[in-house]
């Protein structure tokens, strides 16, 4: 069992930065690929970025590319999401996961295991 707290969220004006936070509990986290996905009202949850457990492999979502970066501290069991330069459209409620042990990055939901409750992140006009 694997929880996740997510943390970093708020209000933002457009063009401004926030990094997310998300803590992972136990002792498998360096063996689990992590990512980050959003979901805004009336709208399907969508992928944003992944990380491998070994830092190796990372995959954006392509409208968040060179504005995003996703990071991970495995000594802290933490997985970072730095946002810069947002924009309207990037408000959602973010999500953090984690994937199966030993398994590669994926880019869809189903690809993961463990679920945060999630950080509202607004970005205003």
């Amino acid at each position: 069992q694997v929880q996740l707290v997510e943390s970093g969220g708020g209000l933002v004006q457009a063009g401004g930065s926030l990094r997310l936070s998300c803590a992972a509990s136990g002792r498998t986290f360096v063996s689990r690929a992590m990512g980050w996905f959003r979901q805004a009202p009336g709208k399907e949850r969508e992928f944003v970025a992944t990380i491998s457990g070994d830092y190796g492999r990372i995959y954006y979502l392509d409208s968040v590319k060179g504005r995003f970066t996703i990071s991970r501290d495995n000594a802290k069991n933490t997985v970072y999401l730095q946002m810069n330069s947002l924009k309207p459209g990037d408000t959602a409620v973010y999500y953090c996961a984690a994937g199966r042990r030993g398994f590669a990055p994926a880019s869809y939901g189903s690809g993961y295991e463990y679920w945060g409750q999630g950080t509202q992140v607004t970005v205003s006009s």
